[in-house]
């Protein structure tokens, strides 16, 4: 049996769990250490079973748990080179302002965008993202059979992302914001330009496009991700995205959820 929990999806904190009958993997850790241990004992996942961690970016909302986490479970850390020294001068200014010592990764594997590489008996493929961060990715896993996507932080659907996610059995992809509520909402326009940007995050409307005009519909569960509290609303997400699919006749039994922020989502299970 494979297994999709998503611990936590939005702007203050991102965490998902995929496992296998003998594969644990933590897929980014933007919660505190102990949230991601008792959301994941919340879910059934015991995290003394976990067998890694990967890293899509080093933005606070992906990675403000990893430290800690990686280190009171002894799990190795993959992560690419670039975002490691991301993460790391990030820890080494916070250190320097409470007059600690930075502490580095005791267990980390690099990996590149474009290649794959093994975690117990997954497959895993990452893919370059555009996101306005040192070097993002989304990831593939396959798992017994299963193709599973996870791509959120990206400014558009490129033609690399869409070619990556073709034939995924569950589909975890962003859908931030509601464009007009981006536009009247209350973020000064600086931060209003940078989500609205090719490298910022992906609309409900972008999504639909992809949706209507790109997307295979060959997922059986597609999740809605990194939905905002403050420019977007789940409904207004979900509308949007239904509208979009069922104009695939194919797509009448597709399961759609919507990851949350504030509580655990799943497990999916396929």
């Amino acid at each position: 049996m494979v297994r999709v929990t998503v611990l936590a999806s939005g702007s203050k904190g991102n965490s998902a769990v995929l496992s296998s009958s003998t594969t644990r993997i933590l897929v980014d850790a933007g919660l505190s250490c102990r949230e991601i241990l008792n959301r994941m004992r919340q879910a059934g996942e015991e995290p003394e079973s976990l067998s890694a961690i990967v890293v899509t970016h080093e933005h606070s909302d992906h990675i403000s748990g990893l430290g800690v986490l990686s280190r009171k479970l002894k799990v190795p850390v993959y992560i690419t080179g670039p975002t490691h020294n991301a993460w790391f001068r990030l820890i080494k200014h916070e250190a320097k302002r409470a007059g600690e010592e930075a502490r580095d990764l005791e267990r980390r594997q690099f990996f590149q965008a474009g290649r794959s590489f093994q975690i117990g008996d997954v497959a895993i493929m990452p893919f370059t993202i555009p996101h306005d961060a040192a070097d993002p990715v989304g990831f593939t896993f396959k798992i017994e059979g299963v193709k599973i996507g996870i791509v959120t932080d990206l400014g558009y659907m490129s033609a690399n992302v869409k070619q990556h996610i073709v034939g995924c059995d569950v589909l975890m992809i962003e859908s931030n914001h509601d464009v007009e509520m981006l536009r009247v909402g209350p973020y000064p326009w600086s931060v209003k330009q940078r989500i609205a940007s090719r490298t910022g995050h992906l609309s409900n409307e972008a999504l639909a496009e992809f949706f209507s005009n790109d997307y295979d519909g060959g997922a059986e569960f597609v999740i809605l991700a990194h939905i905002s509290e403050q420019n977007n609303h789940p409904e207004r997400a979900r509308v949007v995205a239904e509208q979009a699919l069922g104009r695939h006749a194919s797509l009448f039994q597709q399961r759609l959820l919507l990851a949350s922020q504030s509580q655990v989502l799943g497990p999916v299970t396929l």
